[in-house]
């Protein structure tokens, strides 16, 4: 089978190095679609087939009826030469004999006188003149007239002409129209028809329609030609089918590559972050330990005074100072547990107040008695969270919205119903007036260690901060810019499944 495959593969490159370049009116008539070119060879061989018959036969039948002709002149002759007045007559009879005087058949004189001169003879005209003269004795000088059978032949002969010419030009008509309108188009015009459909649809990617089936494929060159194109699409496509699958795995392992990367540089950057934060709960460690004892020896000192003094404000500004030192003894107490996710007991809290409480322990800071501060949440509006760790988000949210704003801005606190999944919520909205979010530091505001703010004041962990404690109370923490400018950050925390009144929240 190698063999036979081998010998047709070398008789085909045999083939192909003999064949020759076309040229000049081969390539035009090379250049030519299939069907106009086998009209053009089709029309032609039946034009040489009709004409080779046509000028065939035709030869052949005049040859036979000169043969005929001239035996029959000859008999007419020899006939008319021996016609007497008593005897003949009958037997010429069908050649229109005739008698007459010179005069009446239009004879001439030199004519007349020949014929009386040699009685008996037959006269005529000349080789190609029908009719035929002669005197016969005793008729008392009657001239007989005979008519040859000469236009009977050239009748003959050119009836047969037209008849053969006419039988051939409806063989003609007739086979070409066979082959145009039932043989070419079922066995030549289709099979090509069908090629070029397949191979259309393979050029536009159709492989429903690619393939010829093969019932309708013939058993000629045409048909081996399209087996073999079938075979080759098939290899192709199935290539195809095997490299794309190829490419899928590719991409699915690109795709897992670049995740596992960004996972590993996510995981070392929190990496980073987690060691500057383990440094800094040890410090902070440190530093709570060293607060204690001052705070306390403070707070002491804060309510021997209350003791002392009787003067209702300087009772008000003192009391105020104990919760200052009560908040920052929990903060203290808070640096301790910074490392460690703390089990904490959460109720509803009223958040107006918290929103108060917080912004006057930011607005110590000399900037803020030129910023405008507005409080619009509703005293019914309450969360489920732990108070103390819900002030210390809100002083890091307010304490970044001033140092945002111009001397003369405005910081404004707002709250909406929301949801968290299927429970109820409340979205609390800081909003400023300031400069916004840098784009570049957007989408990173609250990984540890980011800050626009360069100086002394600013360490990048505020906002960590108060990420991990919304997290901790099942709620989430957002940033924005908003369109008119500034910039947002909304907390929205789980609510209680009634809203209390503002007396049963804690406040």
């Amino acid at each position: 089978m190698s063999g036979s495959n081998d010998a047709a593969h070398r008789n085909e490159v045999a083939t192909i190095s003999e064949a020759r370049p076309l040229t000049g009116i081969d390539r035009r008539f090379s250049d030519l679609r299939v069907r106009p070119k086998l009209m053009v060879l089709h029309n032609l061989f039946f034009l040489i087939l009709t004409l080779a018959v046509y000028f065939s036969l035709i030869p052949l039948v005049e040859e036979r009826l000169a043969a005929a002709r001239s035996r029959e002149i000859t008999l007419i002759w020899n006939t008319f030469s021996a016609l007497t007045a008593e005897n003949g007559e009958q037997e010429l009879r069908f050649y229109d004999l005739k008698t007459g005087t010179g005069m009446e058949f239009g004879l001439t004189e030199s004519a007349q006188s020949w014929m009386l001169r040699y009685p008996g003879r037959i006269w005529q005209r000349d080789s190609h003149s029908e009719s035929i003269y002669k005197l016969v004795e005793g008729s008392q000088n009657r001239f007989y007239r005979l008519t040859l059978p000469l236009g009977f032949y050239d009748g003959i002969l050119a009836s047969i002409k037209l008849v053969m010419f006419a039988v051939l030009g409806v063989c003609y008509i007739l086979a070409v129209l066979l082959l145009e309108l039932v043989i070419m188009p079922k066995h030549v015009y289709q099979p090509i028809r069908l090629f070029l459909e397949a191979d259309a649809a393979t050029r536009h990617g159709d492989r429903d329609r690619e393939i010829v089936p093969e019932p309708l494929i013939p058993g000629d060159e045409i048909g081996q030609i399209m087996r073999s194109r079938n075979d080759t699409v098939e290899a192709l496509r199935m290539q195809e089918d095997v490299l794309e699958e190829a490419l899928r795995r590719l991409e699915s392992t690109a795709k897992d590559l670049r995740a596992k990367n960004e996972q590993l540089e996510t995981a070392k950057r929190n990496l980073e972050a987690q060691d500057r934060l383990a440094s800094l709960g040890l410090l902070s460690a440190g530093v709570a330990h060293e607060m204690n004892t001052p705070l306390a020896v403070l707070h002491g000192s804060i309510e021997k005074l209350m003791e002392t003094v009787s003067d209702a404000g300087a009772q008000a500004r003192l009391q105020r100072m104990i919760r200052v030192t009560d908040r920052l003894r929990k903060i203290s107490t808070g640096l301790l547990d910074f490392a460690r996710v703390r089990t904490q007991q959460t109720q509803a809290v009223a958040v107006g107040p918290l929103i108060e409480e917080a912004w006057h322990l930011v607005a110590i800071d000399e900037k803020a008695g030129d910023v405008t501060f507005i409080n619009s949440v509703h005293p019914p509006d309450c969360v489920l969270a732990n108070a103390d760790r819900l002030v210390q988000v809100f002083v890091n949210l307010l304490r970044n919205a001033l140092n945002a704003v111009p001397p003369d801005g405005r910081i404004r606190v707002s709250a909406a119903e929301a949801r968290l999944g299927d429970r109820r919520a409340l979205a609390i909205r800081v909003d400023d007036n300031g400069p916004g979010i840098p784009p570049d530091v957007l989408p990173d505001i609250f990984e540890a260690f980011v800050t626009t703010r360069l100086d002394d004041r600013g360490t990048g962990l505020g906002l960590t901060v108060a990420e991990g404690i919304i997290h901790q109370h099942g709620g989430t923490i957002t940033a924005m810019n908003c369109s008119g400018g500034g910039a947002r950050l909304e907390v929205t925390l789980p609510a209680p499944d009634s809203m209390p009144d503002s007396e049963e929240c804690k406040s």
